[in-house]
């Protein structure tokens, strides 16, 4: 990861961290005070299975975790931010081949942030394309609501 992959964001007007989740909905804090994680805490942080961590690592979403001295896995908190970028990614709906290709060039340094930025830029107009979509549904689901509750207060009404 890139120093512009880590830096801290505004979430909701508050300045962060490299954590993409505002405090409000991260599924569990982290421990404090520690600089390595085992692979059920991190599972248990991300809200993903140990399977799901390992299947990441497998197709390259996840940077290299280290191993401890019998080998198993010890994240650190710079891990925990990329899971937090890759749950925000997966919410959005990015397809896993292009957060993989997003990996693959945050891994291949700082001449990569052109492409970088054109595909998020590109996820970023189909997130806004599902947006507007929804709100056109949440409209129509406003509107029926509306109806059966007028309704049911003619219904009380005349009883």
């Amino acid at each position: 990861m890139t120093v512009m992959d880590s830096a801290p964001i505004e979430v909701r007007g508050r300045r962060r961290g490299p954590s993409c989740l505002p405090l409000e909905e991260e599924r569990h804090r982290r421990p404090e005070g520690r600089e390595r994680y085992t692979i059920s805490e991190v599972a248990d942080y991300a809200g993903l299975s140990a399977h799901t961590l390992r299947w990441y690592e497998r197709i390259g979403l996840m940077p290299h975790v280290d191993r401890s001295h019998t080998g198993h896995r010890r994240y650190t908190d710079r891990d925990l931010d990329w899971l937090d970028l890759v749950g925000r990614l997966r919410l959005t709906g990015m397809p896993v081949a292009d957060m993989v290709r997003y990996a693959e060039l945050v891994r291949q340094g700082d001449h990569t942030f052109p492409e970088r930025e054109r595909l998020l830029s590109a996820h970023r107009e189909d997130v806004r394309r599902r947006i507007a979509e929804l709100r056109s549904t949440l409209e129509v689901l406003d509107y029926k609501i509306e109806i059966y509750a007028d309704a049911r207060h003619r219904a009380l009404e005349g009883a």
